[in-house]
């Protein structure tokens, strides 16, 4: 299986996260790409090439063209404007406020942020577009002839909506990969969200959309991130109508119950007619893990691509999230192992 990693990620080294009330380093930095490329090579897995430059053809499809120029251009925009920390958003167009894109910077932050955890720093734009890279890169090996391939996307991206970023995500890396596919030929393709958190950018940007199944395994929005997108009874809405498919799960849910929830998704996927399936990886479903409260073991990550295999279908897996600790490399082994199996 080949491994799309660019040394870009690097690039997003932001020094702060708000994070229970103070601002702590944050838990999405770049040791976790590290321990990820190191263990993915001890699992056998040495075909590791860096992506191939895009440009944002693709991403211009799903995402807002104001919001990518926002991206592009926040953090000039912060320094030219005095600012000393990293750019952080204090406030928000909430209920029964106006919804316009402010000039000032400080607004415009609040106007595309849907949270504050997430700072904007000087290399964000860049690794954002280097993992974008790495999501096309893997679409575009797969749909050559490859059976799978692993886009060692960091950041992440599954939370980048439409016109809004926030939990650590800025473009939305699967998405890239999805709509590359379905630009490349594919009539109908899947993304299965394994995440703790809901994919609420890859729902935003699928939702009235017939061409992409999304399904997403992720903790209750009642008391999970992001809080407020992520609920069964949301099934997409006009041409997208049942074509989305949510499992929200309570606190503490073992293997058992999640994996006969991937099992249920699957079976749906395979009836929508998918010919392509997008895996947005986190395994952050870890029992372990400092941020989430599943709990996955390490050997469970095993079956979970060996059932991803099952499925039958050319499979573009990109990272989103796993914290803090060293066992987030192996899951991520395991389940490419599983699939390679």
């Amino acid at each position: 299986m080949r491994i799309f990693f660019s040394e870009d990620h690097k690039l997003r080294d932001a020094r702060t996260e708000l994070f229970g009330g103070e601002l702590v380093s944050p838990f999405e930095a770049p040791f976790r790409a590290e321990w990820i490329l190191a263990a993915v090579k001890e699992a056998g897995f040495h075909d590791v090439v860096a992506p191939a430059r895009h440009g944002l053809e693709t991403a211009g499809k799903l995402h807002a063209a104001d919001y990518l120029d926002f991206l592009e251009t926040a953090w000039s925009r912060w320094v030219a404007d005095g600012y000393r920390g990293e750019a952080i958003p204090t406030s928000f167009p909430a209920r029964r406020m106006r919804q316009h894109p402010p000039k000032d910077i400080d607004g415009a932050l609040g106007y595309y942020a849907f949270a504050a955890e997430t700072s904007i720093t000087e290399g964000t734009y860049a690794a954002a577009r280097a993992a974008m890279d790495c999501g096309l890169s893997a679409a575009e090996h797969v749909n050559a002839g490859a059976s799978a391939a692993f886009a060692l996307c960091r950041p992440p991206g599954h939370h980048a909506a439409i016109d809004l970023y926030g939990g650590y995500s800025f473009i939305n890396n699967a998405a890239c990969a999805a709509q590359r596919l379905l630009d490349l030929g594919a009539a109908k393709v899947a993304v299965l969200d394994v995440d703790f958190h809901h994919g609420n950018g890859t729902q935003d940007i699928f939702y009235q959309r017939g061409d992409v199944y999304f399904a997403s395994l992720h903790g209750d929005p009642v008391d999970a991130f992001p809080y407020f997108l992520g609920f069964a009874d949301e099934e997409g809405t006009g041409a997208g109508l049942g074509s989305t498919k949510n499992y929200p799960l309570p606190r503490g849910t073992e293997f058992a119950a999640w994996s006969a929830a991937m099992d249920d998704a699957l079976r749906r996927i395979a009836a929508f007619g998918a010919e392509a399936l997008v895996v947005s990886l986190g395994v952050d479903t870890f029992e372990r893990d400092p941020i989430s409260t599943f709990k996955l073991k390490s050997e469970d990550y095993l079956v979970m691509g060996e059932r991803l295999k099952k499925a039958g279908l050319p499979v573009v897996v990109c990272m989103e999230g796993g914290y803090g600790v060293p066992e987030i490399g192996l899951n991520v082994a395991n389940v490419l192992k599983g699939i390679a199996s």
